[in-house]
């Protein structure tokens, strides 16, 4: 359709003036304008907009005529006819200058392309010279108020009640007629013209006419604001016979549609009516109304004033309304509303202050509607140059000039040339460039919505200069299915381009170009451009076929000759359809082969009055019956029926099937005769354009084989075809297509049949406020125009129309069919808003309603949970008794949700139960939702059910308090944060020096909070960190403290001895193995080899393998295996733990500061000295009594220095590294051993050491296992679980565990450590590797690394042994 864009243009009058123009009219071509002012008439050229001549009346003729008044051009353009205030009709020659004289003319440089190379050849650009000649002037001796043309008569209807019949051709010597208004008897319909009441006309005269050409009648306004229609009974003007329009009696205005055969009468109420002609009775009918209403024009709806002008466009379109008290509208044939100025933008500043709307004295549409012509009011101008003055401003020179307003549209390429509606792209042109909407060439094979969909911005391509030049104004344009190529056709020729190539092709002979014009319009077929068109030459209309690839030239092009002048064309897959100007439709066959025979032809004259009535004309697949059900699917794509439109009716011819059938296989190709059509059906009124595909598909036949009409304000209808379900014999009573209506917020100038979606434009406005001032120019009171693509869903209207005619199962197999649509949950959705909203809010009862049905209907789809609470939450509270009381308990759909797992959706039903239920009710299903959102890990949802419970105790739910944490939460799901914070050793130590989680603290969270809603919560909390320990889930016990701030040390240390407590190490450590993604040791082949097999020697930490160290460290040192002596006796071992810690930490430190070259990577390497020859993974430890075995092994003690690496010890690194797991893991498992071991969990620690085999971890436990407050309960459970461990490491991990020294025979005693018996570490894991290979490069805080100093020389290593009594294994 039409859309305003950019700023209008205002055209500056050259001639100085005090009068103001107050009247423009067109020319017939519209290539001309006539402009009035009190004693002037100028003549205007359209492209270039400039003025070409002026007549200045004398003061002495204007004296005696009077100021003009109203202009008609004559139907060829050689005459202009003016009326004057006093009665005399003034008419003027307009006097061309010859061909080669011209007012304006381009000139190009030298060398430039553009110069003309065909002698006597003018572009269209050069503005010709013209003259304007007086003749004899006419008085009618009373006050003129209507000029009308027709092809050699001019009317004029005068205020003493006479209409005058004047001659074009010497209107002095050929007598004149004049019909008295009262001798015309007017009724309300024909039939009762005769003996029905006729309309008394004393006094009354015609105040405003228009003649119809299609209706061959002339629409009136009566002085007394009744409406009328006149009709000749005859082929002569008179007898006459008039109908008029019973109610009204306030017109003021008229403008009549040819095409469409309608009457527009603007009221004095602001209202336009428009009227039709009913072709039974005679009688004048209201079709619709164009009028604001108060729902979009609250402010201004009923204060417009009375209507002062209806311009149709050219194309009869679209119609520009303007009222007293200013502004523009436009409105659709049919009644759909596109543009007003009186709100929004155009009527506020962007400071809220409203703009007085523009007054306009006249205007009028410029060639193909690309331009309004505007006359701006005279006293809007004085005004403003009087507020100039009073400012002393000085007026530039313009002000005193006469200006124009010139409106700048694009309009749809339907409007001009419907072939195009059969494709799923959106084209607009105005008038030098195109508008698309498809996207890349290189995305066009894929998805519509990425296409079609992907942005809003347009595909913007200029059309050619050259071509434009020459053959503006653009007529035509289409565009071919894929959305890649275009063709435009102007005055004469045509052209074409391709976004393949970014290129335009025009005719390379200019002659041919000029020598043909399109008349019916063009249309593309695969490669090829179809054009309907008169050929100059030969005086002949032809059907032209021009492949794109090839150069646009005649020699190129495949032409047929045709007997009637075509006026519209369309292509169904092989065919093209003509429209004839004798009313005759005819079929043609198109192959690649060049040959193209007439397939039928169909004779409409008898259902047509006037060729151009016929708006489009479309061949179709679409049936009523035959071959509707599911086992034809093939014969969908045969022309089956003629769609046209005849002044927005539309009327289908369909095949007529009822004689003998022949089965097509039986007749040769060439001989195949099509079956004849039926009689025409006329399926639908007040359509404006028609969209249907040629495609099929069998998964949306619906949606594919329906028919789409656009119908202005009645919105869309598409004629669904309804299908039988599973093969089934249809029921005879059951219609096979049904007309649905439905409504939609755009203009729809696309349909995308399988995406169930519209595609359109809109008008949207940018202000600029920098225009604003005192002497803003008139355009500034516009905004800035552009024109946005926009789109919309339909498949919930057609759906809720099946429901409402109870067709259920042909909207659930329709459903079903677009179910994989992203959008189809929104549409879903908004099919029981809808519905809801009308039914819930409606004044009456409802006897039948509908939403139970459609609540039915949703469930039939998984999404129904989500869909009916997006609905509920989008929709106002007092709504939703009656959308639960249809669709089910809240309660109830809540419980669903928790069974399908879908605890997002339940969340959103706890916010409808939270308003509806009592606050128990929505605790009790809170708590379900947060016990469930707690063991599935969803954190976001645990941390909003944290504060949704305290808000339901608080009362406070309008604005509930944040999530309290202690700790940052993290959206990865697992704790990486930890490696970023500092938790240093020496933290940590003093934070549990100072007793901040002794065993007196009790826990809570958050904390200080002593309200019964906290604790509740604090319940909740503790039953699932109890319930993941028990599972042995630290994992998810790590990720649950860091998302939620759960103090996990504090509740550790009450839990130590309960749920803290292990009781099976070996499945433990197996779910942590796997947990944390930790692999099993690695066996080295080497291992199988291994000297030790022999088992003389027995293995001891080989951690010992260090530089040499001082004697401070080994002081230092010494602390590893000594039980803690000191400290004061109100400590608790926990505290003594710590302090031990920063023992450990300061020593450390003072290591390095001594030894500070020294770094972890070389003490890496450092630990597999001298064991080339053997495998690093077996027990290479020193035995006990330091022998040399096989005299390859060297005794190295403390002070050993002279170590070097060789390819075993690089063997050893990577096999350590295999040995570990993913690094985040680590990092997560030194933040859970730092917890257990300031919680004192001792048992836990053990386990978690053992997986990170980390010596040191091992023996701060056994050393502190001996605590008078450590339970004996846990010396048992740590001696019994390693003593598990150690016998599963030897059964499953086939360790030939054998007694090699009389220590095994202790198992049991090692008084040290209060009789438990604690294996190594690393020989419980089946392990010889070093254990210093566990450490991390990065070391979290509480992880506890071993500094160099911390390990012992061998001496105490042995004493280590015979206190604490030791089992040993190799691996085999």
């Amino acid at each position: 359709m039409y859309f305003l864009t950019g700023w209008p243009r205002r055209l500056l009058c050259p001639l100085r003036s005090e009068e103001e123009p107050f009247y423009i009219q067109p020319s017939f071509q519209r290539f001309y304008f006539a402009v009035l002012s009190e004693t002037q008439l100028s003549i205007w050229f359209s492209r270039p907009s400039v003025l070409i001549v002026s007549y200045i009346e004398s003061a002495k003729a204007a004296a005696q005529f009077g100021f003009y008044q109203k202009a008609e051009w004559k139907s060829d353009d050689s005459m202009i006819a003016v009326a004057t205030a006093k009665g005399y009709i003034l008419l003027f020659d307009v006097l061309g200058g010859g061909d080669d004289k011209y007012l304006y003319e381009p000139v190009y440089p030298k060398g430039s392309p553009r110069v003309k190379v065909t002698p006597g050849f003018k572009e269209e650009q050069c503005a010709p010279a013209l003259s304007l000649e007086m003749k004899k002037p006419v008085d009618l001796e009373a006050p003129i108020t209507s000029l009308q043309s027709l092809q050699e008569d001019l009317l004029v209807c005068t205020a003493d009640g006479y209409l005058h019949v004047l001659h074009w051709d010497g209107i002095g010597s050929n007598g004149r007629k004049a019909i008295c208004l009262t001798t015309i008897p007017f009724s309300l319909d024909l039939q009762s013209a005769r003996g029905g009441p006729s309309l008394d006309l004393e006094g009354v005269y015609i105040h405003c006419m228009e003649y119809c050409v299609t209706l061959d009648g002339f629409a009136v306004v009566l002085s007394d604001g009744r409406l009328g229609f006149i009709t000749p009974l005859s082929s002569t003007i008179t007898p006459l016979q008039g109908v008029w329009a019973a109610d009204v009696t306030d017109g003021t205005c008229v403008a009549v549609n040819n095409k469409y055969r309608l009457m527009a009468f603007g009221c004095a109420s602001g209202s336009v009516l428009v009227y039709m002609i009913d072709t039974t009775t005679g009688s004048m009918q209201l079709s619709h109304k164009l009028e604001l209403t108060p729902k979009h024009y609250p402010d201004i709806y009923n204060k417009t004033g009375p209507v002062k002008f209806i311009c149709w466009s050219p194309d009869y379109s679209v119609a520009m309304v303007t009222w007293e008290c200013g502004g523009l509208s436009l409105w659709s044939v049919f009644g759909a509303h596109l543009i007003c100025t009186l709100g929004e933008d155009f009527a506020y500043r962007s400071d809220g202050t409203k703009k007085d709307p523009i007054k306009i004295s006249s205007m009028s549409w410029g060639a193909e509607g690309y331009h309004l012509w505007v006359l701006p009011y005279k006293q809007d101008r004085k005004r403003q140059e009087e507020q100039q003055e009073v400012e002393m401003v000085e007026p530039p020179h313009s002000c005193l000039q006469a200006g124009i307003l010139q409106f700048h549209f694009i309009k749809s390429a339907l409007t001009v040339n419907p072939c195009t509606s059969n494709q799923e792209q959106v084209l607009l042109h105005g008038e030098d460039r195109l508008y698309l909407t498809c996207g890349d060439p290189t995305q066009v094979h894929s998805t519509s919505d990425s296409t079609l969909l992907g942005h809003r911005h347009w595909h913007v391509v200029q059309i050619h200069s050259t071509y434009l030049e020459s053959n503006w104004p653009i007529r035509f344009s289409a565009i071919d299915t894929t959305g890649q190529c275009m063709a435009v056709a102007g005055r004469r020729g045509f052209a074409h381009y391709s976004l393949f190539t970014r290129k335009w092709k025009l005719f390379g002979n200019i002659t041919q170009e000029q020598n043909m014009m399109v008349t019916g319009g063009l249309a593309w077929w695969n490669d090829f451009v179809v054009v309907a068109c008169y050929n100059f030459t030969d005086q002949q209309e032809q059907l032209r076929l021009y492949q794109r690839s090839s150069n646009l030239d005649n020699a190129f092009a495949s032409v047929t000759k045709l007997h009637a002048d075509t006026l519209l064309l369309n292509v169904f897959r092989d065919m093209v359809i003509l429209f004839r100007a004798d009313c005759s439709i005819c079929l043609y066959s198109i192959e690649k082969r060049n040959d193209r025979w007439l397939l039928q032809e169909v004779s409409m004259s008898r259902y047509i009055p006037h060729p151009a009535l016929v708006v489009s004309v479309t061949l179709t697949s679409v049936r009523t019956e035959t071959g509707i059900t599911l086992k034809a699917p093939q014969q969908a794509c045969m022309a089956e029926s003629i769609m046209l439109n005849l002044a927005g009716q539309l009327i289908m011819l369909q095949r007529d099937r009822s004689g003998p059938q022949v089965r097509e296989k039986e007749t040769p190709a060439n001989n195949k005769k099509l079956l004849p059509f039926c009689p025409p059906v006329v399926l639908a009124q007040c359509v404006e354009n028609v969209w249907t595909t040629c495609r099929s598909n069998r998964k949306k036949r619906h949606l594919l084989e329906a028919l789409w009409l656009s119908c202005g304000e009645a919105g869309m209808k598409v004629w669904l075809p309804l299908f039988p379900r599973d093969h089934r014999k249809p029921h005879s009573f059951l219609s096979r297509r049904i007309m649905l209506p439905f409504h939609i917020n755009i203009y729809p100038l696309a349909v995308l049949f399988e995406d169930a979606l519209v595609l359109g434009a809109t008008n949207e406005t940018v202000l600029y406020d920098g225009l604003q001032g005192s002497s803003e120019p008139l355009e500034a009171l516009f905004p800035y125009c552009t024109v946005e693509r926009t789109s919309q869903i339909y498949l919930h209207h057609i759906l809720r129309q099946l429901l409402v005619r109870n067709l259920g199962e042909q909207a659930l197999m329709l459903a079903q069919s677009c179910a994989s649509l992203p959008y189809f949950p929104h549409v879903m959705e908004l099919m029981v808003h809808v519905v809801l909203e009308e039914e819930a809010t409606s004044r009456e009862p409802i006897p039948d309603p509908l939403l139970p049905t459609v609540a039915k209907f949703i469930t039939e789809f998984p999404l129904f949970l989500q869909t009916i609470v997006h609905c509920a939450r989008k929709t106002e509270y007092a709504l939703w008794n009656y959308l639960f009381a249809a669709v089910g308990n809240p309660k109830d759909l809540f419980e669903e949700c928790l069974m399908a797992q879908d605890l997002d959706t339940a969340a959103s039903y706890l916010i409808i139960l939270q308003n509806m239920e009592v606050p128990a009710v929505s605790r009790q299903h809170a708590t379900l939702l947060f016990n469930t959102a707690l063991e599935q890990g969803k954190w976001d949802l645990c941390r909003h059910m944290i504060r949704f419970l305290k808000a339901i105790g608080s009362g406070e739910m309008e604005t509930p308090p944040p999530t309290p944490t202690t700790q940052e939460p993290s959206s990865t799901g697992g704790f990486e944060f930890f490696r970023n914070r500092s938790i240093s050793l020496s933290q940590s130590a003093d934070s549990i020096t100072t007793g901040k989680f002794n065993l007196q603290k009790t826990f809570s969270m958050p904390t200080g909070s002593s309200c019964a809603e906290n604790m509740y919560i604090d319940m909740m909390l503790w039953r699932h960190a109890r319930h993941l320990l028990e599972q042995v889930r630290l994992r998810d016990l790590g990720c649950f403290s860091a998302q939620l701030g759960f103090e996990l040390i504090g509740w550790l240390c009450r839990e130590r001895n309960r749920v803290a407590h292990i009781d099976d190490f070996v499945s433990a450590l197996k779910k942590l193995h796997k947990d944390f993604l930790w692999p099993f040791p690695v066996i080295p082949v080497g291992s199988f080899n291994s000297p030790l097999k022999n088992g003389r020697c027995r293995t001891v930490l080989s951690t010992r393998l260090l530089k040499s160290q001082s004697a401070d460290s080994l002081l230092n040192s010494d602390m590893d295996t000594a039980p803690p002596q000191t400290g004061p006796t109100n400590q608790t071992w926990l505290d003594r733990l710590g302090q031990r810690a920063k023992e450990m930490d300061t020593a450390s430190s003072a290591h390095s500061n001594q030894h500070s070259p020294q770094t972890h990577d070389a003490f890496l390497s450092l630990l597999t000295s001298k064991v080339e020859e053997y495998s690093i993974g077996s027990a290479t430890d020193l035995t006990e009594t330091s022998s040399v075995v096989d005299g390859d092994w060297t005794m190295v003690d403390e002070n050993s220095s002279t170590l070097s690496l060789s390819q075993a010890e690089l063997e050893h690194i990577s096999m350590e590294l295999a040995n570990k797991g993913p690094h985040k893991s680590q990092v997560q498992l030194r933040y859970l051993l730092h917890v257990f071991m300031e919680a004192g969990c001792l048992e836990w620690c053990i386990v978690i050491g053992l997986i990170l085999r980390d010596a040191n971890v091992i023996k701060q436990v056994i050393a502190f296992l001996d605590s008078p407050e450590v339970p004996p309960e846990t010396v048992q459970s740590v001696q019994n679980g390693l003593l598990a461990v150690d016998t599963w490491a030897s059964s499953d991990w086939k360790c030939d565990a054998k007694v090699m020294s009389h220590q095994s025979s202790k198992l049991g005693v090692a008084e040290g450590l209060g009789g438990a018996a604690v294996p190594r570490p690393e020989d419980s894991r089946g392990v010889a590797a070093p254990l210093g290979l566990g450490l991390p490069s990065i070391e979290p805080a509480g992880g506890f690394p071993r500094p160099p100093s911390e390990d012992c020389p061998p001496e105490q290593t042995e004493e280590q042994g015979e206190e604490e009594g030791t089992y040993d294994c190799t691996l085999s």
